[in-house]
């Protein structure tokens, strides 16, 4: 294996984000995924003569959305071109797109990596049409087409060369998805092709300043496809410079199966697109007053929550980033933290019992079946010294996802969990482990002071769970000391 010490890797990535809008980008056929092939389909769609396109007023509030939250420049004066380029599967023979005046310019993701925190830089974010899908193995001669996505609004997100490693690369996809989930403008499903990802890939000697020849990967299905593609991509890349040969600018193709790359054509140029406007779709203007209802309309983002959660709430990064990782679940937690100021019990619950659930039932936050004030409930529980979070979490809480109506306190006492914290009741516990192990004692006295989780165990088990552990430790110090 060529050891890569002496190259800098660099990486740029398009990533194609598919709206999530009830109708496509120019006219009302629908944009849903899922339907019967051909479907969702007219005579607009067609590219039949004569029809015009209309545009998707909710694309470009998508648009606007995604480029104010990646803190981009808004292109306030607009149109579209079309791009002279052969798709099999985009019946017109072009594909409308932008090119001059792109509706978002500049920008930066955050990213993480370690303890490596920085900005990747973005070029562009413009609005497009996508492409039907090409079905080859649906008949045995033919190649089949689905024409249903063609249309469908699209977001290609555009960063500058800016990263060096395909863990920098995984970082930026992942923290990309989060976000266009975050905002509800995209589901983000790279396996259904609703989100999908190009590598441009080059190397160069480190300390080099021009850019290498570079090669683009198409279609990456998976963030951890994107990662692997990249590893395989430059090692290749770095096998032909060290062989002295060329390295090709070229388009290629990423099979998972084998872990390969492989050739699909040379690279084509912006020229070779021969771009102008599209004469059917006349410019648009994103006002002030339209800019400002969005910017409004713009919910916590997450590394606003980040910073809160750890500064406020005094949250560890690890714990804050988790609550952040997902909008559901920060809401759900937001909604727990009305009722109880226990920030880090909330987090505990969500991050332990909570997603144990959800990945067992393999559901989302939105179908967890009980309500936020059940979780602030059983924190209270667990707080006043009724129940030990043990108890809670392993009997209470699997006895409301059964009957998710009744109350924490309610369960507790029907099934008889309280704890006991009554001195006398917990002494007597107390007394009778210490009355058996009267050997154990002589050890600890000797210097053994670990064997007071052994006295601690037996309590717990005598009374069933019931005793109130922070009274058992208390009395057991007293008595043993």
């Amino acid at each position: 294996m060529i050891k890569n010490d002496k190259y800098q890797v660099v990486i740029g990535l398009e990533v194609h984000a598919q709206l999530l809008t009830k109708s496509k980008l120019f006219c009302g056929d629908s944009a849903a995924f899922g339907a019967d092939p051909n479907t969702n389909i007219s005579p607009i769609t067609l590219g039949h003569p004569g029809t015009l396109p209309k545009m998707n007023k909710e694309a470009i509030k998508y648009a606007v959305t995604l480029g104010l939250a990646l803190h981009c420049d808004i292109e306030q004066q607009n149109y579209f071109a079309r791009k002279n380029y052969f798709y099999p599967d985009l019946p017109k023979g072009y594909q409308v797109s932008q090119h001059t005046t792109p509706i978002c310019k500049n920008g930066r993701v955050r990213i993480k990596t370690g303890e490596i925190e920085r900005h990747i830089r973005l070029n562009r974010i413009h609005m497009e049409e996508d492409a039907g899908k090409s079905l080859h193995d649906v008949d045995e001669l033919y190649t089949a087409i689905d024409l249903n996505r063609a249309g469908v609004p699209l977001l290609e997100i555009v960063s500058e060369p800016d990263m060096h490693s395909s863990e920098e690369a995984f970082a930026y996809v992942t923290e990309l998805r989060r976000l266009v989930r975050w905002l509800n403008i995209c589901d983000g499903n790279m396996e259904e092709g609703s989100m999908r990802c190009d590598a441009n890939i080059s190397i160069r000697l480190k300390g080099e300043t021009k850019l290498g020849t570079r090669v683009e990967v198409k279609n990456l299905n998976s963030i951890r496809n994107v990662k692997r593609a990249i590893d395989v991509e430059v090692e290749r890349l770095i096998d032909i410079v060290e062989k002295g040969e060329k390295v090709l600018q070229q388009t290629r193709s990423y099979d998972a199966d084998n872990n390969i790359t492989f050739s699909l054509r040379s690279k084509e140029e912006a020229d070779d697109y021969r771009y102008f406007a599209d004469p059917d779709l006349t410019p648009f203007n994103i006002t002030n007053e339209f800019l400002q209802q969005v910017k409004e309309s713009l919910p916590a983002l997450p590394e606003e929550l980040e910073k809160k959660y750890k500064t406020e709430f005094l949250l560890p990064d690890y714990d804050a980033q988790v609550i952040c990782s997902d909008k559901a679940l920060v809401d759900f937690f937001e909604a727990i933290i009305q009722h109880t100021n226990n920030y880090k019990a909330a987090v505990n619950w969500l991050m332990g019992p909570v997603k144990s659930y959800l990945n067992e039932k393999d559901v989302d936050m939105y179908s967890f079946p009980l309500t936020p004030q059940k979780i602030s409930a059983l924190i209270q529980l667990v707080d006043d010294g009724k129940v030990n979070f043990s108890i809670a979490s392993s009997k209470i809480f699997t006895a409301l996802l059964t009957e998710p109506s009744k109350q924490p306190l309610q369960i507790a006492t029907e099934l008889n969990l309280l704890q006991e914290s009554d001195s006398g009741s917990v002494e007597a516990w107390v007394n009778e482990v210490m009355a058996k192990m009267p050997d154990k004692i002589k050890e600890y006295k000797s210097g053994k002071k670990g064997l007071i989780g052994l006295f601690v165990g037996e309590v717990k088990k005598i009374s069933k769970g019931k005793a109130d552990m922070n009274l058992v430790n208390k009395l057991l110090a007293e008595k043993l000391n």
